[in-house]
């Protein structure tokens, strides 16, 4: 055996163990363990807090052998709901949320996006199992599905800041053009007003709530509506383009949608409450910066007329 193959054969060896040391280490940190808490993660990693078996054994067989979790948002409703960077991720509070509650009853996450009128229509026929799309909890919606609450929110006025359009509350809409996202309390507040109006209200009407962003932006509209956390962040990621305007208004519970048929709404009901109590929930707020909605329960249709 020569000296050279000698070098050679540690040189090899030495690659060999380093090689199993990475080996390890990367198989270490895949591996899964039941008693780690993940509310930790940032950045855009999602944190999706731990198992908790008494909330799973709410869940109902027919969902236990699907082992999946279907849940719709509209992914234009940012910071709550939307797309990340790929066009295809959705992220936000909502999305973690969703997350987490999976991670809680033991089942996968499937979030699909669909547009935020036809998600309540969507569960009635059972083509979802929960959303999670910033709903708020309504009396008229508990008759079409369950809902469990899990944030407060107002609503918030913005408008172009270049041509600000100044109001104080509703009634200052009048004879104003106003945007707002189809099928969202915003619409019917908007609506209800225009009937006391003696100089009515051109109301826009937009699929998705990015479009009712680019309508103020763009002066199509004076003065938008939406969630008040969604109007915050809208004024905050538009680099100067538009402005808040006006006082929030009617603080009230959101609810997590749940087709009545799945029976799910206790176990839902658990996974946020489990998420509160451990401080998962507080970490998913504090990420998206919506503290100040934060409840300390959760309940099963606690509407607002």
């Amino acid at each position: 055996m020569t000296d050279n193959h000698v070098k050679t054969s540690k040189i090899a060896r030495i690659l060999t163990v380093l090689a199993m040391v990475a080996v390890v280490s990367v198989l270490a940190g895949c591996g899964s363990d039941d008693s780690t808490d993940d509310t930790k993660s940032t950045g855009s990693a999602s944190i999706t807090g731990t198992f908790n078996q008494a909330a799973a054994d709410k869940v109902p067989q027919a969902i236990k052998d699907q082992g999946t979790l279907t849940v719709a948002m509209d992914a234009s409703y940012a910071p709550n709901e939307f797309f990340d960077e790929d066009g295809k991720t959705i992220i936000g509070t909502d999305a973690d949320l969703a997350d987490a509650i999976g991670k809680t009853l033991g089942l996968e996450v499937d979030k699909k996006n669909a547009t935020f009128d036809s998600i309540i229509p969507g569960l009635a026929a059972g083509k979802f199992d929960i959303a999670l799309s910033s709903f708020t909890d309504t009396k008229e919606r508990e008759q079409t599905v369950d809902m469990v609450t899990y944030l407060t929110a107002g609503t918030g006025f913005y408008t172009n800041a270049d041509k600000p359009t100044e109001v104080t509350g509703v009634a200052d809409l009048c004879g104003k053009t106003v945007a707002v996202q189809k099928g969202t309390v915003q619409q019917d507040d908007v609506e209800a007003q225009n009937k006391k109006c003696s100089e009515p209200i051109d109301i826009k009407v937009f699929t998705q709530q990015t479009d009712v962003d680019l309508a103020i932006s763009s002066g199509r509209a004076e003065v938008a509506l939406a969630d008040s956390p969604v109007a915050a962040y809208a004024v905050k990621q538009s680099d100067g383009s538009l402005k808040s305007t006006g006082k929030d208004y009617d603080s009230a519970p959101y609810g997590i949608a749940i087709n009545k048929k799945t029976e799910l709404t206790p176990a839902i009901q658990a996974a946020v409450q489990e998420l509160i109590d451990n401080g998962t929930y507080a970490a998913i707020l504090k990420k998206w910066g919506l503290e100040s909605g934060a409840i300390t329960e959760s309940k099963i249709n606690d509407g607002v007329e």
